[in-house]
């Protein structure tokens, strides 16, 4: 097990915590980084030959042992050698003429850039490409990478090669709201309230629905659509797609809440069917889909509070058990 960021920031700080758990950088790294991916790291994802010759010699100088992982694209588009001829000869390559790096495996990532799914066939290939790197080299891999959270409806549905036995997982274990959404897979023991983003109403009234005059292009540049439902009654809060990234990935725990549309500050909702009276002042709160937690975790005008865990902290109140969620952003 390894703990990944794909920020090397984020893994100096854990290892200048002395963090005892293997650190896996899982962006492929800049040539500009190499001193710092190797110091701050134990591990990471490589696909250029002259990427892992500067890993190899910085790792010398620093004396130390790096791991390294060869990225295989079947077809998402993003990192990766895209022929198995070319895995199997940078493998060759790693295992026999750079000293200073220690080959641990090879992966591939789905689902990311190119909408590509992860399935037993594409999986099979990683799977076959890897019993051929180890026919090669004469030994086992420790690492075959199946990909990430989108691969986890395989996985939970048995379809997954059994050589696959590594998967970087990060939003599918701490924010469970895309998997059900996206790819109709639940998972058992995942909360859906890990995360709740809390914004202030700045005004409320009653508005057409549908702007008035000449339309042009929004604030992104982008020919926004518009229903015109009449006069109805809507809310802004002091949020906007500079803090989420996309205002549409937002969830309101209120069910009777729309959300409309925000602009860099803004977020604009519809309250006319909410059985609450919201006024101005209140906090409207949202769960959140991986775009906004990721733009809202990593905003420093959000301000996070963690609360602690919901199954390992409780408290009697009125004969029942009060829960927190695990956290807030």
């Amino acid at each position: 097990m390894q703990i990944g960021s794909s920020r090397i920031s984020q893994l100096k700080a854990l290892k200048n915590k002395d963090f005892k758990t293997p650190l896996l950088l899982v962006r492929i790294p800049m040539l500009c980084e190499i001193d710092d991916v190797i110091r701050y790291s134990d591990m990471c994802l490589v696909s250029e030959k002259e990427t892992l010759i500067a890993l190899n010699n910085e790792s010398e100088k620093q004396n130390k042992k790096y791991g390294v992982i060869l990225m295989y694209d079947l077809g998402d588009l993003r990192e990766g050698v895209f022929t198995r001829k070319e895995l199997l000869s940078l493998s060759e390559f790693t295992e026999y003429e750079l000293d200073s790096l220690s080959l641990e495996g090879i992966g591939t990532n789905l689902s990311c850039y190119g909408s590509v799914a992860p399935t037993t066939e594409n999986l099979t290939e990683l799977a076959e490409a890897a019993e051929d790197i180890e026919k090669m080299l004469k030994r086992k891999l420790n690492i075959v990478s199946g990909g990430g959270t989108t691969t986890l409806p395989l996985l939970t549905d048995g379809g997954l090669p059994e050589k696959i036995n590594h998967l970087r997982i990060g939003e599918g274990i701490i924010n469970a709201h895309d998997l059900p959404l996206y790819w109709n897979t639940n998972i058992l023991g995942l909360d859906k309230d890990t995360f709740v983003l809390k914004a202030q109403i700045i005004e409320v009234g009653e508005k057409p629905t549908y702007p008035v005059g000449k339309l042009m292009v929004n604030a992104f540049g982008e020919h926004a659509h518009y229903d015109d439902r009449g006069i109805r009654k809507r809310a802004i809060v002091a949020l906007g797609n500079q803090d989420v990234g996309d205002s549409s990935k937002l969830v309101p725990k209120d069910s009777d809440i729309t959300v409309l549309g925000a602009s860099s500050d803004h977020t604009i909702l519809d309250i006319h069917d909410c059985k609450k009276e919201y006024k101005l002042g209140d906090v409207v709160e949202f769960n959140v889909l991986y775009q906004a937690m990721l733009f809202a975790s990593l905003s420093k005008n959000i301000n996070k509070k963690m609360i602690g865990s919901k199954y390992l902290k409780q408290r009697k109140s009125g004969g029942k058990y009060a829960y927190y969620s695990s956290g807030n952003a």
